[in-house]
């Protein structure tokens, strides 16, 4: 670990844009300031002309492991992150076998203290049996308890609404996070369009099995109980206008005791493109028409959604390259979120200042993160330089995801993450990795 003096970078940070210096001694941000000496020995960066930004938080990813590693790995999947400027993750539980007791959780955090690049915590898996298992979680060492209230990729679906009360009633104040979908809607669905196609559904039916109905029902349900029991409630991935009024932007975030998250897919892609894409866009919930993007992007500016996340969730192009009922819903983004909001900025739609604020301040603000999220003295010194110029397109050589596949691949970006550091680690640089470092356990401060 060295310490480090970033001079003349354009710093994007807590709402504003201003040229300064940045001084990392240790893991921690030392001092920002126009112009200073240093008097202890240092490595100068010149980021003249670049932005400064800190590092990504994303809440929702899936690195697969224990279990599923032919498809991620969580040293392969944090090494793709921090390319694309992603310098902590929160991880989902449904691995092999699920995270869904105290020991199977510590297991995820033992692999990652020894082979993550990136800073990292785990949510809690629930099932219909596990409560007592929830009670343990310490809410300071735990980003989260996970609810799939709709079936996704897995076996950890909760669709008994006595086990939901019990969930949603637990006192402890941790975070509750949600998939939701209503699985008796999905299953009515899907058996409406399988006696209508056979096995062969057409991938465009993805948004009409799993429609606005299906989102709505079980969002509606996941705020009601939030509301009775006075629950801290984070619903993930919304992808439909109809959600979008269960949310309110008349209060600030940490006055909230529900909140919201868009994912970059959802605001990318519409189902015009499962015509060219097929399977390697079905996910869940499912990219819908191209009206619902536009009202989940207005809704995302107007801070009724807090968080801009990914939903990493990567499988073997093997496993994607199926029928409609045997294709895995996911796809991996996280190495390139970061590329997409820039794409939405240069087109005008978004402010550097407003992607920093839904990417690293308020996944921070959300979940409570202890010293992170931002750039301030004392602050723990993830930083990422950002050259916003440089062209650069996807292509199976840079692709860094373990699946080794993209929907994104043949776009051109215009921008790219020149360097990343982690806890003060310069971890990448143009292209090198310094895999001498782990990163560390996110800490959240919940009293």
């Amino acid at each position: 670990m060295g310490n480090y003096v970033i001079r003349n970078a354009k710093i994007i940070n807590e709402g504003q844009i201003r040229t300064s210096d940045l001084l990392v001694k240790g893991n921690r941000i030392e001092r920002i300031d126009p112009q200073f000496d240093v008097k202890f020995k240092v490595t100068e960066l010149d980021a003249e002309g670049d932005y400064l930004m800190p590092g990504i938080i994303d809440d929702q990813v899936h690195f697969r492991e224990p279990g599923l590693t032919q498809k991620a790995t969580i040293y392969t999947e944090a090494k793709a992150g921090i390319s694309g400027g992603v310098t902590s993750f929160m991880e989902m539980p449904n691995t092999q076998p699920p995270a869904t007791t105290i020991q199977l959780l510590e297991d995820k955090y033992t692999i990652a203290s020894k082979t993550s690049l990136a800073n990292y915590s785990f949510f809690m898996g629930t099932n219909l049996t596990n409560f007592d298992e929830l009670l343990k979680v310490d809410k300071t060492k735990v980003c989260g308890i996970k609810i799939f209230m709709g079936s996704s990729t897995g076996d950890m679906l909760v669709d008994s609404r006595e086990v939901l009360e019990k969930v949603f009633s637990r006192r402890n104040d941790i975070l509750i996070a949600t998939h939701c979908e209503d699985d008796r809607l999905v299953k009515e669905r899907l058996q409406m369009y399988m006696e209508r196609y056979g096995e062969k559904i057409p991938f465009e039916c993805h948004p009409e099995i799993r429609n606005e109905e299906v989102c709505l029902n079980s969002s509606s349900l996941a705020v009601e109980l939030a509301k009775k029991y006075n629950t801290r409630l984070h619903i993930l991935h919304i992808s439909t206008a109809d959600e979008l009024k269960l949310f309110r932007n008349d209060i600030p975030l940490k006055d909230k005791r529900i909140t919201a998250e868009v994912c970059v897919h959802h605001l990318w892609f519409d189902k015009n493109d499962y015509e060219k894409l097929g399977s390697k866009i079905k996910c869940n919930p499912a990219i819908k028409e191209a009206h619902h993007k536009k009202a989940l992007f207005e809704a995302l500016l107007d801070d009724r959604l807090d968080i801009i996340a990914t939903d990493h969730a990567p499988h073997t192009l093997a496993e994607k390259d199926n029928l409609y009922n045997k294709a895995p819903s996911g796809l991996p983004l996280l190495q390139h979120s970061l590329n997409m909001m820039l794409e939405f900025h240069h087109q005008g739609k978004i402010s550097l200042e407003k992607i920093i604020e839904k990417m690293c301040h308020k996944p921070a603000e959300c979940f409570d993160i202890k010293e992170r999220g931002y750039l301030r003295e004392g602050y723990m010194a993830d930083l990422v330089l950002l050259n916003t110029d440089r062209h650069w397109a996807v292509n199976k050589e840079n692709i860094l995801y373990k699946c080794g596949w993209s929907p994104l691949e043949g776009h051109e970006f215009k921008g790219q993450v020149m360097q990343t550091f982690v806890n003060g680690n310069l971890v990448y640089d143009n292209g090198q990795f310094n895999e001498e470092k782990m990163g560390e356990r996110l800490m959240f401060d919940r009293n």
